[in-house]
């Protein structure tokens, strides 16, 4: 007992480094996310200070689209245990098309493409079509949880077309995770160690190409490279961001559910509030910076219901 007692004490230190809270920041998006017509979570990291800032981090939220780098990291464990490469070619068949965001869905018949070209689509465009196939080639959303689980992640599963999760489906969708749980897996790729270094790098390239730039990444200089996957359905959006900033890199996750604004314009109060949360972020990391967005940025694209 004296031993685990003094071995306790030798640890603190290292513990309470691994764990500092950053309470100003922290104020701050208290007050940023107050008002907001639904739930929100947040996890802020600072790789290099050390530093976090949590609002309902360890709340579970639904993932839309982020649930795409489970998914993501999946196939490159595949990779790794040898079942296919990167390479390998595939035939679509038109019985994949799924409706929603992506450009597979418009391929013609029969066209040939390899494993590769699925994972990019998948990440850099959201598409529906490939990640589905992605899912299937795994061997399902068993092995993807099982894989999350084995990192250590409790409450990120995928949902959609997995055995025994019908149920948890209806109140999440596609997937779920928390807010801290995403992050942890950009922070892992950053560090080179989700499956292998190799992997890791690869991986983190796709996410640095996403083609959703109007949300968090408005936020940030163009010339600062960002890692990103968003996720969106009518009453919940979400933003995984890993940001390369000059004085050290940060990663944020931004959840919410329950959003009383289900629209799609640029306007909608949850993409407001990703900008907002993104734009703190980057003049709170970099408050030298002096960058701000172009005027006129949203004459760039006109609303769209979709």
């Amino acid at each position: 007992m004296k031993l685990n007692f003094l071995v306790c004490l030798l640890l603190l230190p290292f513990v309470t480094a691994a764990q500092q809270t950053d309470r100003v920041l922290e104020e701050k998006i208290a007050r940023l996310v107050k008002g907001f017509k639904g739930d929100v979570g947040v996890y802020v990291y600072h790789l290099k200070q050390k530093k976090e800032a949590t609002y309902n981090a360890d709340t579970i939220f639904p993932t839309a689209s982020v649930v795409k780098v489970p998914i993501m990291i999946a196939v490159f464990q595949k990779v790794k245990e040898g079942a296919f490469s990167l390479n390998d070619k595939l035939v679509y068949n038109s019985n994949r098309v799924y409706g929603g965001s992506g450009l597979m869905q418009y391929y013609k018949d029969s066209t040939v493409t390899d494993i590769r070209t699925l994972t990019s689509l998948m990440i850099t465009v959201s598409d529906n079509v490939t990640s589905l196939w992605c899912q299937e080639l795994v061997g399902g959303g068993a092995y993807i949880n099982q894989l999350m689980a084995d990192l250590g992640l409790e409450h990120t599963r995928v949902n959609s077309r997995t055995e025994g999760r019908e149920e948890i489906w209806k109140k999440y969708g596609w997937g779920q995770t928390t807010p801290r749980e995403m992050a942890s897996l950009l922070i892992k790729l950053r560090e080179r160690k989700l499956v292998d270094e190799a992997s890791s790098d690869e991986m983190y390239r796709l996410m640095c190409h996403t083609f959703y730039t109007d949300y968090s990444l408005s936020q940030i200089p163009p010339y600062v490279q960002t890692a990103a996957k968003q996720g969106m359905v009518n009453r919940s959006r979400s933003e995984l961001v890993m940001v390369n900033a000059p004085h050290g890199d940060y990663v944020f996750y931004i959840a919410t559910k329950n959003n009383k604004d289900e629209s799609w314009k640029h306007d909608n109060e949850a993409w407001q509030l990703q900008r907002a949360l993104s734009s703190l972020l980057w003049n709170y990391f970099e408050p030298k910076s002096g960058w701000k967005p172009a005027a006129g940025h949203k004459q760039l694209v006109k609303d769209t219901n979709y």
